[in-house]
C-alpha cells in the first residue's frame, strides 16, 4: 500500500469515528429533549431553551425550531467566523433536528412522570449528546456560536461570564412562559447537569488546558493549531538530554472543549511528538479571561 493510500485510508477511519460521534450524540440529544426536557417544561439555555418556548406557546417541533433559531447566528458566524466551523455547526444541528424531528418525535414515547426527574434525566442524556457532538469535532450551535462571536470582537471579555448571564435571562423568562417558578428551578438543575455531563466527558472539571508539546515537527503542528483551533502556540528552543538533537517545544494554551482537537493535531502531524498536558483552573490573556476580570 502506498503511502498517499495508507494516508487516506487513515483519513477515511477518522471521518467515520467522528460521523459515529456525531450520529450517536444527534440521537442522545434527540432523546433527552423530546423524552425528558419538553414534558418537564424546563429551557435549560441555548437555541434549545428559545425552541422549547416557542414550541410551548405554537406546538411547532422543536427540532425544526431550533435550527430556525440557529439559522441568523450561521449567517453572523460565516462573516465573521471560519467557514469550515460553520460548515461543521451547520451540519450537526441539521443532523440533530432531523433526528429529533423525523425519527424520535413520532415514535418514541415521552416520560411523563416527576418533573424533577425528568428534568434530571433529560440533562444526563442532553449532556452524553453534546459530549459526543464535541468529540465529533462539531459544536450544537447556540451558545457556541455565541461565545466565539463575542471572543472574536472583544476577546478580553469573560465569555464564560456571559453566555452564563444569557442562559440565566432564558431561565427567567422560561418562569413566565411556562406559567411557574419550577420551571426556572429544574431547568438550573438540568443545566448544571448537562455541564457537569460534558466536562467529565471531554476533559474533566478545569477551566482549560496547558499543552507543552516536544516535537520536531513544531511549524506544521503550529499552523494546524491556528488554522483548526483558531488559537495559536509559542514556539521555544530545546535539546533533548537522551537523544543529544535539537527539538522545538510548542506551548499552548486551549478551552476544554478543544483538547480533544488538539490530540488529533499532534497525533497525525508528529506521531512521535512528546506530549504534556496540565490542568489550569483558570487562564488569562486574550482569547481568555481578562487579567484584571
Amino acid at each position: 500500500m502506498s503511502r498517499f493510500a495508507a494516508k487516506k485510508s487513515v483519513i477515511s477511519g477518522r471521518q467515520a469515528y467522528e460521523a459515529s460521534l456525531l450520529l450517536t450524540g444527534s440521537v442522545l440529544y434527540g432523546l433527552g429533549t423530546h423524552c425528558f426536557i419538553s414534558t418537564a417544561k424546563v429551557a435549560p439555555g441555548g437555541a434549545s431553551g428559545i425552541a422549547l418556548m416557542i414550541n410551548h406557546i405554537t406546538g411547532a417541533p422543536i427540532g425544526t425550531l431550533t435550527l430556525f433559531v440557529n439559522l441568523p447566528l450561521l449567517g453572523l458566524a460565516w462573516f465573521y467566523l471560519s467557514k469550515k466551523f460553520v460548515v461543521k455547526t451547520a451540519a450537526a444541528c441539521g443532523l440533530s433536528s432531523l433526528i429529533l424531528d423525523l425519527l424520535i418525535a413520532p415514535y418514541v414515547p415521552v416520560y411523563t412522570g416527576d418533573r424533577l426527574l425528568s428534568g434530571m434525566f433529560g440533562g444526563v442524556l442532553v449532556g452524553l449528546g453534546m459530549a459526543f457532538v464535541f468529540l465529533s469535532g462539531c459544536t450544537t450551535g447556540g451558545s457556541d456560536i455565541v461565545g466565539c462571536l463575542i471572543q472574536k470582537k472583544k476577546p478580553h471579555l469573560p465569555i464564560g461570564r456571559v453566555l452564563l448571564g444569557i442562559d440565566g435571562v432564558l431561565l427567567v423568562v422560561s418562569v413566565f412562559v411556562f406559567g411557574n417558578m419550577e420551571s426556572g428551578l429544574f431547568g438550573l438543575i438540568s443545566l448544571f447537569i448537562q455541564s457537569q455531563i460534558i466536562d467529565g466527558i471531554i476533559y474533566g472539571m478545569d477551566m482549560g488546558n496547558m499543552a507543552t508539546i516536544v516535537t520536531t515537527r513544531p511549524r506544521e503542528i503550529s499552523a494546524r493549531i491556528i488554522s483548526d483551533l483558531e488559537r495559536s502556540a509559542t514556539i521555544l528552543p530545546g535539546y533533548g538530554a537522551y537523544s543529544e538533537q535539537e527539538v522545538s517545544v510548542l506551548l499552548c494554551a486551549i478551552r476544554k472543549s478543544q483538547f480533544h482537537t488538539l490530540k488529533q493535531i499532534v497525533r497525525s502531524t508528529d506521531p512521535a511528538a512528546f506530549v504534556m498536558v496540565s490542568d489550569t483552573s483558570s487562564v488569562y490573556g486574550e482569547g481568555f479571561k481578562d487579567m484584571v476580570s
